[in-house]
């Protein structure tokens, strides 16, 4: 009975695996272009992520900082869409919003051939759950030793599908199940988005988030290890701009202002950011030889992740 047990265990391991990652699970604050913080002074890693997208490529580990370079004029050429030498804040903005507008197509794309299992091009939430969850729907969970973490998973799981499904017919389309995998991109879903921040951030279950939960998302101290600035400055943060009432927490308002911030475009901030900070002799536009001056700021270095388009040929971009 034991090796049973752990046989079934280890099956939902792997049917665990085609379910959405976990990552993917947290709908991410503010749809951004990165989950980092945006300080410059600390890293880049927020300005790769919105440059590249948010593939996290282990291959860009391979490239040397001369290949990294050689591979970003490349990118250069394909944005300087009108050939006159310059990278301009529209040419940048409109480039950033397709790197994400690829992220998200790329990661459906990926999923779609798991869950799709009649090729029918679409997606019941039978072939999702069946996927998912398989033989063990039937037992309950009653030999996993977290079953109730699974039987939470399954639950969200059927709660973000059938929100995703707009015409409520148990199928999710392509589109519908693009809303699924990524919530925060859908104005409809935006009810799902704040539920999820709700129940991922609120761990005592009170229906509302204080300071340290909302610190404790985002940071966890080391002993004897003093706070960064920037988890300081989400401290005042909270105080200052989320917690509007002031009444020392975050209610289900409070946060849906805070992840959903309305028209703010996070593409146009982070093309102006990059002009500003690259555009030496201040004409607003770049050029490629400015571009690779401050190579780091796009790319990174070998240290980074964030790099797999420098690994792709520049025409599968």
């Amino acid at each position: 009975m034991m090796l049973l047990s752990s046989l079934l265990y280890l099956y939902l391991l792997a049917a665990a695996a085609l379910a959405v990652p976990a990552q993917e699970k947290r709908v991410h604050h503010q749809a951004g272009l990165s989950d980092h913080v945006h300080d410059d002074s600390q890293n880049y890693q927020y300005d790769h992520e919105a440059f590249l997208g948010k593939e996290e490529a282990k291959t860009f580990d391979q490239l040397t900082p001369e290949e990294s370079k050689d591979r970003l004029a490349k990118i250069v050429d394909r944005i300087d869409t009108d050939k006159d030498g310059y990278v301009t804040h529209s040419e940048l903005h409109q480039w950033i919003k397709h790197r994400q507008r690829r992220y998200i197509e790329e990661n459906v794309n990926k999923h779609w051939k798991d869950y799709d299992q009649n090729r029918d091009d679409k997606i019941a939430w039978e072939e999702y759950k069946n996927t998912t969850y398989g033989y063990y729907l039937g037992e309950e969970f009653s030999d996993i030793e977290d079953k109730d973490t699974y039987k939470s998973m399954l639950a969200r799981d059927e709660r973000r599908f059938k929100s995703a499904d707009k015409d409520r017919d148990g199928i999710a389309t392509r589109e519908e199940f693009t809303a699924f995998l990524h919530p925060e991109e859908f104005d409809y879903m935006k009810d799902v988005v704040v539920q999820e921040t709700m129940e991922d951030i609120d761990k005592d279950g009170d229906g509302k988030i204080n300071l340290h939960e909302y610190i404790g998302d985002m940071y966890t101290s080391e002993d004897s290890e003093s706070e960064p600035d920037w988890v300081q400055t989400e401290r005042k943060h909270f105080g200052e701009f989320r917690d509007v009432n002031k009444d020392g927490y975050l209610d289900a308002n409070e946060v849906a202002q805070w992840v959903l911030p309305g028209e703010v475009d996070h593409a146009d901030n982070e093309a102006k950011h990059l002009i500003y900070e690259t555009d030496t002799n201040k004409d607003e536009k770049i050029t490629k030889k400015e571009i690779l001056a401050n190579w780091n700021m796009f790319v990174g270095s070998q240290a980074t992740n964030y790099g797999e388009d420098l690994t792709k040929k520049h025409d599968e971009l």
